[in-house]
């Protein structure tokens, strides 16, 4: 680890100034469980870390018209929170599923929605790959068990995050805040291809935070479930995901929203399994249809075609679940 400049941030207003306006130069620590594993690693070589943990704003959930999710609430707290569990199941789930009880009861909403890749050439220091500055993928002829077989390229990495394809899947809002004020945006406008920014995997600026999720109130007849699979069930990342929200009218599905989680670079919506739900009865038939549809444009390389036919899978298993 580098030596850095450590700064406890004293109020909410001052961390964008802190955080300067060159990515590289300083880092957020919240809970720590990703920066802290990169600073080791030396991935990341920062002049300053500002740590944000004392931000009480940035604490806990409040219901409203929905929940506003502080960025620094912990998974546990989200995962054990009542509300949740009755209206947002698909959330609760997700959260449930992230790594082990100590690092659930460490790392935050906001950390895990802005964590970095975990491919193992971006994490490997011997490996300049694309994302560290360097003139290629070595995923894509290299080791690609685990990286995309959808929106990949240049770069094949898949995003980690448990929690962001439960938050798309619910409509989520997100709110940045820089010294030019706050910005609110959609959930799913917030994460990148490496088409689009080959270096970040979301659209903030280096001088800007992460401060609060907003989950609309979701509407009556509304049904979510998350499954995830991984080879260590006791705490890995997704090899794939889905979450699931469905809102039924009588038998027929007035609106679905299906997101995928460990097959591509961002999480990815599975638009045309929505469109082969809407307005439809959850019949075998149609529930084959919809998990067939969940990969439409899979592209996979030469080791991870079998993602393919696991994300069908898990979104079968998923409607099918909301279909009982």
């Amino acid at each position: 680890m580098v030596n850095f400049e450590y700064i406890d941030a004293k109020s909410l207003g001052d961390v964008p100034d802190l955080l300067g306006k060159r990515w590289g130069e300083s880092e957020i620590l919240a809970g720590g469980t990703d920066l802290l594993d990169r600073l080791k690693e030396r991935l990341d070589t920062p002049k300053r870390v500002i740590n944000i943990k004392g931000l009480k704003e940035l604490h806990g959930i409040q219901n409203g018209d929905g929940l506003k999710i502080g960025t620094l609430t912990t998974i546990a707290e989200l995962a054990a929170d009542e509300r949740v569990h009755k209206s947002y199941p698909v959330l609760a789930e997700a959260a449930a599923s992230i790594a082990t009880p100590q690092l659930r009861n460490m790392g935050t909403v906001g950390g895990n929605l802005c964590q970095r890749p975990r491919c193992w050439y971006y994490r490997g220091l011997e490996y300049k790959c694309l994302k560290k500055g360097g003139a290629k993928c070595y995923a894509a002829e290299g080791l690609n068990k685990y990286n995309a077989i959808l929106g990949g390229g240049p770069s094949f990495i898949v995003h980690p995050s448990d929690s962001a394809p439960a938050l798309i899947a619910l409509g989520a809002k997100i709110e940045l805040l820089s010294a030019d004020g706050k910005e609110e945006m959609p959930l799913d406008e917030f994460f990148e291809l490496p088409i689009d920014n080959l270096r970040r995997e979301n659209v903030m600026n280096p001088n800007e935070i992460l401060t609060t999720i907003t989950v609309p109130k979701q509407p009556n007849g509304t049904r979510s479930t998350y499954l995830k699979f991984r080879e260590k069930q006791s705490l890995d990342f997704a090899i794939s995901s889905v979450a699931a929200v469905l809102q039924l009218q009588g038998s027929t599905v007035k609106s679905a929203r299906i997101v995928l989680g460990g097959v591509a670079p961002i999480p990815w919506r599975a638009e045309a399994a929505e469109a082969a739900l809407t307005g439809k009865t959850l019949t075998a038939a149609n529930i084959a249809a919809a998990a067939k549809a969940s990969t439409d444009g899979a592209d996979p390389m030469t080791q991870n075609a079998y993602k393919v036919m696991l994300t069908q899978n898990l979104v079968k298993r998923a409607l099918e679940k909301l279909a009982g």
